[in-house]
């Protein structure tokens, strides 16, 4: 970043990087006039720190900025799609045993897309796809904990204290497991049948469908509805749709606030 002459460090003129206000203005967030104003507020962060200069510049590859403590998404290349997987497809570009992928889903854009994390072939729901390897690595890696949120439909009818155990904690043969919240949607569907909603931060394997067997109640269906700041909403089942710029946002400020509290982490070690 340079400063509002220009100027590097180094008291050396230094022509390269974007006038902040521009930028910000071509990546859609306001007109020129409304991000210089922005900036003049004191609302417009680059890289951690407040910057008030109408002549900063910028790099758009490197610099991260934020508005009001909210990303901004400076690198036009990158895409951002979610989708209502279907049950029988599995969470992959390419299957070598031949079944459904997620390649049918992605024709749509011309950029190669990738997955963030997986959902199991016979569960369905929300699975964000990407060309953004930082942003999928931090919220697909278990030790980051992005929440997810599950309804679940089970074999049986569950009770308070069900969901109370699965609060509380409950033991499975990879170590101990609690749900963030847990919530009985209905008890009486008809057919011998529950809906629970879990939210979880867990990454494991098979996390909702292991926990539920081990309180006695069988998943029968299950949809992820919601991972991080992202909701499924009413898209139908194998529809895909790029992010809003508002969901885009909240994406790129969850996966920069984690990636920064891990490098914290990491340091104090």
């Amino acid at each position: 970043m340079t400063d509002r002459d220009g100027h590097g460090r180094g008291g050396e003129r230094d022509t390269d990087g974007v006038r902040l206000q521009k930028v910000l203005a071509n990546a859609g967030v306001a007109s020129r006039r409304v991000c210089e104003q922005y900036i003049a507020e004191g609302r417009v962060r680059v890289n951690g720190v407040v910057v008030t200069e109408l002549g900063s510049r910028i790099d758009p590859a490197t610099d991260l900025v934020d508005l009001d403590g909210t990303a901004i998404q400076l690198d036009a290349t990158k895409r951002y799609v979610l989708l209502n997987k279907p049950t029988g497809v599995v969470s992959s570009m390419k299957d070598d045993q031949g079944r459904p992928d997620l390649r049918g889903f992605t024709r749509d854009w011309p950029e190669r897309l990738y997955n963030v994390g997986r959902l199991d072939a016979e569960t369905s729901g929300l699975l964000v796809l990407t060309n953004d390897g930082d942003l999928a690595h931090v919220l697909a890696h278990p030790s980051f904990g992005v929440t997810k949120v599950y309804i679940a439909k089970v074999a049986g009818r569950v009770t308070a204290q069900t969901i109370a155990r699965l609060t509380k904690g409950i033991e499975l043969e990879d170590g101990p497991i609690a749900a963030d919240k847990a919530r009985l949607l209905d008890a009486s569907t008809g057919a011998g049948t529950s809906l629970v909603e879990l939210t979880l931060h867990s990454g494991r394997n098979r996390i909702v469908r292991r926990m539920m067997a081990e309180v006695g109640h069988p998943v029968v269906e299950l949809v992820r509805r919601q991972f991080g700041p992202l909701r499924l909403g009413a898209l139908p089942a194998g529809r895909a749709r790029e992010l809003t710029t508002v969901e885009r946002g909240a994406l790129l400020t969850l996966s920069r606030r984690e990636a920064a509290t891990t490098d914290e982490s990491a340091a104090e070690h």
